[in-house]
């Protein structure tokens, strides 16, 4: 479950962010801000890069029994996610 769990808030945020980035909302992650950049104007790539790594080292948490550590990246993951949605709902107010 922690497993789907991680995958599910990886999609969020991948979503979220591209939401408050078309807003021109500025990316506070400074790796995510450094792969944007190498992106050359596709942000989507770039964020699905950074995704596909994400998610191959949540599939080696997952596998190798380090499922509490697993629960705390999606804790993370969630904030995350709450605060793309909190910078999309302010820039819509």
């Amino acid at each position: 479950m922690l497993l789907v769990q991680f995958v599910f808030l990886q999609i969020c945020d991948l979503l979220t962010t591209l939401v408050f980035l078309s807003f021109g909302v500025a990316e506070a992650n400074p790796v995510v801000r450094l792969a944007l950049g190498l992106g050359r104007g596709n942000p989507a790539a770039a964020l699905l890069a950074l995704k596909a790594a994400g998610l191959a080292c949540g599939w080696y948490a997952w596998r190798s029994g380090r499922r509490r550590l697993l629960g705390r990246i999606n804790l993370m993951f969630a904030v995350c996610v709450a605060w793309n949605v909190a910078a999309i709902a302010a820039r819509l107010a």
